[in-house]
């Protein structure tokens, strides 16, 4: 009596699930030497909270071990095939946000503006143009940002603590713009936009902040006229892109 079913093929199978597995071994033991330069990374900016005398000191630290990140890249975009980035992604993904985070807390702590996504990629070294293979995905960058909003929250408020009146100004305006900047944005992924509502919060948490410094005379007058200045514009530029109906930026 013949086999009505080819036990063969099996075989193919299975070599096939062994494949698949050597291959996602060989990712993970990359990403994890990428999650150990982002832990050293994160422990070197965690002292900004404790010291602002020694935020030079943290953001060369960081800048460092997110520089040694960019060889892991390399080797995992060697490793991946073409054509098949969002097939593993989901191993790299969150950590890359992590490390978008890092990197756009170091610039703004240096520079004091908004890291572009393309010099995100610069320092890991990375593609911007799927086409090209492996590459920093639009959205990840943009959960890494907001990621870096809540850290900016915290660094506000143990400022005040550690008597920096005028930094958690200077945040609350960056806060203000980023806000209004996410409003543009017509956001179709679930995790973005949950995450987007939280920076409501962290604007929010900001401006008690402002407020608490403002009616305890912590800043001079002229100051505090400035402040509010910019908040009023800055607030009918979110009103403005209310009315405005929303673009989808989401790549292809």
């Amino acid at each position: 009596m013949s086999n009505f079913v080819n036990l063969n093929i099996f075989e193919n199978y299975q070599k096939y699930i062994d494949h698949e597995q050597e291959m996602r071994e060989k990712i993970r033991v990359i990403v994890r030497e990428i999650e150990q330069l982002a832990k050293d990374a994160t422990i070197k900016l965690q002292i900004i909270h404790c010291d602002l005398t020694k935020i030079d000191y943290a953001c060369a630290g960081a800048r460092k071990q997110i520089s040694a990140c960019a060889e892991s890249y390399k080797k995992l975009a060697e490793l991946i095939p073409v054509g098949q980035y969002y097939r593993y992604s989901d191993h790299w993904t969150f950590i890359t946000q992590r490390l978008i985070f890092l990197i756009a807390m170091v610039v703004y702590l240096e520079a004091g503006f908004l890291v572009t996504r393309e010099t995100v990629a610069e320092l890991l070294g990375l593609k911007t143009n799927q086409a090209e293979g492996f590459h920093l995905d639009i959205e990840d960058y943009l959960m890494g940002i907001l990621q870096m909003a809540s850290e900016l929250s915290r660094f506000a408020t143990n400022s005040v603590t550690m008597g920096d009146y005028d930094r958690p100004l200077n945040i609350s305006r960056f806060m203000a713009d980023l806000n209004a900047g996410f409003r543009l944005l017509n956001l179709k992924n679930d995790g973005l936009r949950k995450r987007f509502d939280a920076l409501k919060y962290d604007v929010k948490k900001i401006e008690e902040v402002v407020y608490d410094i403002s009616i305890r005379g912590l800043r001079n007058g002229v100051a505090a006229v400035e402040d509010a200045a910019a908040q009023s514009t800055a607030e009918e530029a979110v009103a403005a892109t209310d009315d405005t109906p929303p673009t989808d930026n989401k790549p292809e």
